[in-house]
């Protein structure tokens, strides 16, 4: 590591360093970036759990899933699900589905998922 470089670690703040970390982890993988995301057109996207809450869209139970790959951030909603079995905070995620806005957010409804290994 160079003199740089470790200025550079020093004197950013922690949303940027993780930000630079998940854009690493998430590149070359074929996928779009979140913030590159275009609406009501098909994506596949990848990022790390940043937020899971639960809920009610029209009296149903729906799990919300926040990723992040340090260009943005997308929500899944799972319609009629209260948990998503292996889906924890941090744990890397890849969802694919159609995005469209909602109150400022990109959201895909009842995406296909694939979890990722840890680390």
């Amino acid at each position: 590591m160079g003199l740089r470089d470790l200025k550079r670690r020093l004197t950013a703040t922690v949303d940027e360093l993780d930000a630079e970390r998940l854009l690493g982890r998430y590149q070359g993988l074929g996928l779009t970036p979140i913030a590159e995301a275009r609406m009501r057109e098909p994506v596949r996207l990848a990022g790390e759990v940043a937020r899971l809450r639960m809920v009610p869209r029209s009296d149903a139970p729906s799990l919300e899933v926040t990723l992040s790959d340090g260009t943005g951030e997308a929500v899944a909603v799972f319609l009629g699900r209260r948990s998503l079995g292996g889906v924890t905070h941090g744990r890397g995620m890849v969802i694919t589905g159609v995005a469209h806005l909602e109150r400022g957010r990109r959201v895909i409804l009842n995406p296909s998922y694939t979890l990722l290994a840890d680390g």
